[in-house]
């Protein structure tokens, strides 16, 4: 594969919900890391994901916000 995303992060798919559209894939990228990924179902399937399955998440993201309380 090769993409031109700098932000990859590669992991185990820990669940998979499937909804009538869409599908949540968490994905443990490191021990209690998860981030999740909203996608179709159609790409869930024809990925072929399913829990315990290596994936790669690739993020790529205009602005990222960091903020604190005060």
């Amino acid at each position: 594969m090769r993409i031109n995303a700098r932000n990859t992060l590669t992991g185990t798919v820990r669940a998979l919900t499937l909804g009538d559209i869409g599908a949540e894939v968490p994905l443990e990228v490191s021990p209690g890391v998860e981030p999740t990924a909203t996608i179709t179902r159609a790409s869930a399937e024809r990925l072929g994901l399913e829990v315990g399955r290596l994936a790669s998440a690739a993020i790529q993201a205009s602005d990222v916000m960091i903020a604190v309380g005060e």
